[in-house]
Parts: C-alpha cells; structure tokens; sequence
C-alpha cells in the first residue's frame, strides 16, 4: 500500500489547487481552536459534493461507489500505518465523511429531482472533483496528526463544537450542510 505521501505529482497539484482555491480559515486570533483547521477541511471536503453530484447527476452515474471508498479508506488507513497513527481511528472518522458527502449528493438529487429546472447544465469533471476530496483527505490527516493530543482531551467536544460553529458561519454553510459537518465530524472526540 502506498501511503498519501507517495501519490506525488498528482497529489501535490490537488493540495495546491485546494489551497489556492479554499482560502485560509478566518480564525479568531484571541484565542485560536486547534481543531479550526481539521474541521475547515472537513467542511470544504463536503461543499466538492456539489461538484461531485452534478457530475454524477450529468452523466446519470450512482451517488454510491463502493469501489472508491474502499480506495480511499484503504489509502487513508495504509496513510495513518505509515505516520504512526491508530488506523481504526482514521477509518471511523472517515467513514463518517465520506458518508456525510454521500448524504450530500442525494440531498442535491432530491432538489434537481423535484426542481428539474435548478438541476446543473454543466459541472467540473469527476477526476476534478476527486483530485479536490484528495487534498483535503490529505489536510485532515495531516490535521490528524498534528491535533492528535487535542482530539483525545478532555475538553474536545468543546473545542470541536466551537470550531464547528465557527467553520459553519464562516463556509455560510446553510442548515442542512451544518448538520452534514456535524455527521462528518462525530467520531473526532471519540479517540
């Protein structure tokens, strides 16, 4: 299994389009969250749903793959291997988003399903979209990592609501995309 750091090239070009296309995260810097930027990629890696449901929705593929979350899970897992990080961990958390984004592309099924006309004419390409959902598999990791002691304290819930909240206000993400980053992000304190 190749860990995320030997995707090279193709790697490298996704962390740098997320990076110039995302922007940072507006922190207060009063007091900083640490799980600010872990929760930030978690949010943007769901708003590529959309992306990724006009896509699907264009070419009339399923929303389910199962052949690509397996790729990702076992890429991310064999990832968490190599930095030393507990893989049964990373599994669950993303698990958990990979679900959320699902739940997002058949929310926007549903609309287009019931609006034809709000249904996209054109969108990104799939391989676009994916490249994207990479990087920001790659952010979290890292974000993983580094946050690694915060995740397992005690006051994380508390910190993790906090920069959901603040991650949702600043991504404007409406109703039903807070409650998706909420869904993404419920196994960051289970340690």
């Amino acid at each position: 299994m190749r860990s995320l750091s030997a995707y090279g090239g193709t790697l490298m070009s996704a962390i740098c389009a997320v990076t110039l296309l995302s922007g940072p995260f507006p922190s207060r810097a009063d007091t900083p969250n640490p799980l600010a930027e872990l929760v930030d990629a978690a949010a943007q890696r769901l708003q590529v749903a959309d992306d990724v449901a006009a896509s699907k929705w264009l070419t009339t593929a399923p929303i389910e793959d199962p052949a690509r979350v397996q790729q990702q899970l076992t890429a991310l897992v064999a990832a968490a291997q190599a930095d030393h990080l507990d893989a049964d961990y990373v599994r669950r958390v993303f698990t958990d988003q990979i679900g959320a984004t699902e739940a997002a592309e058949h929310y926007r099924f549903a609309q287009w399903k019931l609006d034809p006309a709000a249904a996209p004419a054109a969108a990104p390409g799939l391989a676009v979209s994916r490249a994207r959902i990479d990087g920001f598999n790659h952010v979290m990791l890292t974000q993983i990592g580094l946050r690694w002691e915060q995740l397992h304290a005690p006051d994380c819930d508390a910190r993790l609501d906090e920069a959901t909240r603040d991650v949702s206000v600043a991504r404007q993400l409406d109703p039903f995309y807070r409650q998706a980053l909420t869904a993404a992000t419920r196994e960051y304190c289970s340690g």
